[in-house]
């Protein structure tokens, strides 16, 4: 096995450990910001746009304005920019979002990680049970695609933005996690036990984000693909996928479930049995393992880039607006 096939697990890993330290990073920044406006004693420090990631439902929003009227939101355009590029990224690169930088695809991991050294191994859900609850997470973003994307008018999108509410949805955002209810406290402490068991709950069963990246992946040029006369069917690719992937049993990964992680291609003892590829299977090419990843960072940072270049990455909401609705929202909570 070459070293670049055996290292690039560690390689994904550095990346995984590196944006979830920059997310934690800037909601402490975030928060440290939404503090001066509730003490005025407490300094001042700019707003970090990369929040807006975690608006994933006005990223959808502000995408349907946007391709109607050209327009960029402007009160949380990062927001549309990293939802942009998600989608992007899965209709070049397969569910690389997921399986590189999404920081609660991480923690996930590093949960079912840990459950697996406690309890020696994770435990699998029978498949019909399976199928079934991985439907939930494709109801879930077919109600929030139908109900945004094709019947809410422009119109209710527009006064949507100019609230107040939506002003400070990351501000809400923040208080879900530093002041939460007990409901939200247990229903989290639930699925983090259920993330010790199975590998990857929260992503498998209930994330609609995950849900959408993953049909687009569909679409991607690059593929997992497996080449029989070199495979030695040692059931390392399976045993160890963490999407729960027969890989053995597959000519080419087309599953929506597939993280791109190339775990399966790192696991595997034998030269050319299974590899990340570009291009049909007739006219493929093969890519050097380290290469997918710095192909997905440039998409990613390069769109980010370009907004940063064309004004539409900082909101624009002043900072008089900051000061009158943060105080009032933090003192009655609506």
């Amino acid at each position: 096995m070459s070293r670049e096939r055996r290292y690039i697990r560690t390689f994904r890993y550095v990346i995984q450990l590196a944006f979830l330290l920059f997310v934690l990073f800037i909601g402490y920044r975030f928060y440290q910001f939404v503090l001066h406006f509730e003490n005025n004693a407490y300094p001042f420090f700019e707003r970090p746009s990369s929040v807006d990631a975690f608006l994933p439902i006005s990223g959808l929003m502000a995408l349907k304005y946007f391709l109607f009227t050209g327009v960029v939101d402007p009160v949380h355009p990062a927001g549309l920019i990293l939802f942009v590029s998600a989608m992007g990224v899965s209709l070049v690169m397969k569910k690389g979002f997921c399986g590189w930088i999404c920081p609660v695809g991480t923690v996930s991991q590093f949960f079912w990680m840990t459950g697996k050294r406690i309890f020696g191994r994770n435990f699998n859900i029978g498949k019909s049970t399976d199928t079934s609850l991985r439907s939930l997470k494709y109801i879930l973003m077919a109600l929030f695609l139908v109900s945004i994307g094709i019947i809410m008018p422009l119109n209710m999108i527009v006064l949507f933005f100019i609230t107040d509410y939506y002003k400070i949805v990351d501000v809400r955002m923040l208080k879900f996690f530093t002041e939460m209810s007990q409901i939200t406290f247990w229903v989290l402490l639930v699925h983090c036990g259920l993330s010790l068991l199975y590998k990857n709950f929260w992503c498998r069963y209930l994330c609609p984000y995950g849900a959408l990246l993953g049909l687009l992946s569909y679409l991607s040029p690059f593929k997992i693909r497996r080449k029989e006369e070199n495979c030695v069917h040692c059931h390392s690719c399976t045993e160890n996928c963490p999407s729960l992937i027969v890989v053995e049993n597959q000519d080419t990964v087309k599953s929506p479930e597939c993280f791109a992680c190339m775990t399966c291609v790192s696991r595997c003892p034998s030269e050319g049995a299974l590899d990340i590829t570009l291009g049909t299977r007739k006219n493929s090419r093969t890519l050097r393992p380290y290469l997918y990843p710095i192909i997905l960072l440039l998409i990613i940072f390069l769109t980010i880039g370009a907004a940063m270049v064309t004004g539409n990455w900082h909101s624009q909401l002043p900072y008089e607006e900051y000061q009158r609705i943060i105080p009032e929202f933090s003192k009655h909570g609506d």
